[in-house]
């Protein structure tokens, strides 16, 4: 059975999954808008003993800011380091990942630079726990928008990512919609590109296909066919985190469908 959970911003997630009916919750490990170090809701052994006895998984998602394609060092940098911190304390805590976005370059930029910086901090970076990038809705110097931008970057993890730790991928199935890939064959495009899928944010879309815009609905109200999210979740046959409005109805909803 598909494990169901939400992104929770309460100060307390373990509570909050639990009310909200949850089998697993993301959620952030201090501002995601931020470069501070990490900071735990609580101490950390204490954090996983209770999570662990609660029998739901956790998954942090790292801050947005980090961008580990970037060509400005100011940004890669610092970049690097706050996702080395960041998978440590997800370590910590018994996260079952961490969550990164795939980053970009600027206007102008070779793509090929960004993917020489990820072929760069995939050999610096210990990862304690799975590092599972996520792809993106868009922007045209993004590292994983694209079917072929992913594939293109699943070879530099293929060929840097050995002995650092697990590099996986986690779907997001408005950012493909809003990217211009069919959600009909995804789950089947992303196999053949990564060999994995191992979690998939599902939200529906308030903007129509190829928008390139990444702004989430409920699960029943927004432009991407509800049934075939469902069937996008079917297929991938990951943990699913919802990162919609009303995550606990859209949890029962799944759920029911499921």
């Amino acid at each position: 059975m598909v494990r169901i959970g939400a992104h929770l911003e309460d100060g307390d997630p373990l509570s909050a999954a639990k009310a909200a009916s949850a089998e697993a919750v993301q959620f952030f490990l201090g501002d995601p808008q931020g470069w501070k170090a990490p900071n735990f809701p609580g101490e950390p052994a204490e954090v996983r003993a209770a999570f662990a006895a609660a029998g739901i998984d956790a998954y942090v998602h790292a801050p947005y800011v980090i961008n580990v394609a970037s060509p400005n060092n100011r940004i890669r940098i610092p970049s690097r380091k706050l996702l080395e911190q960041q998978l440590q304390a997800a370590a910590l805590i018994g996260a079952k990942g961490l969550i990164v976005h795939g980053g970009h370059v600027t206007a102008g930029v070779d793509p090929e630079e960004g993917y020489d910086s990820w072929r760069k901090a995939l050999q610096r970076i210990d990862r304690p726990v799975p590092m599972l990038i996520e792809n993106t809705a868009g922007g045209s110097g993004a590292m994983a928008r694209t079917f072929e931008a992913i594939a293109r970057l699943w070879e530099v993890v293929a060929d840097s990512a050995a002995g650092g730790g697990e590099v996986g991928f986690c779907l997001d199935t408005c950012h493909a919609y809003s990217a211009g890939e069919k959600l009909e064959s995804v789950v089947d495009r992303i196999k053949e590109i990564t060999g994995r899928i191992d979690l998939v944010h599902c939200n529906n879309s308030r903007d129509d296909f190829g928008s390139g815009r990444d702004r989430h609905a409920d699960l029943e109200s927004g432009t991407i066919d509800p049934a075939l999210i469902v069937e996008v979740i079917r297929a991938a046959g990951a943990p699913v985190i919802c990162e919609t409005p009303d995550p606990a109805s859209d949890i029962r909803w799944l759920r029911s469908r499921l």
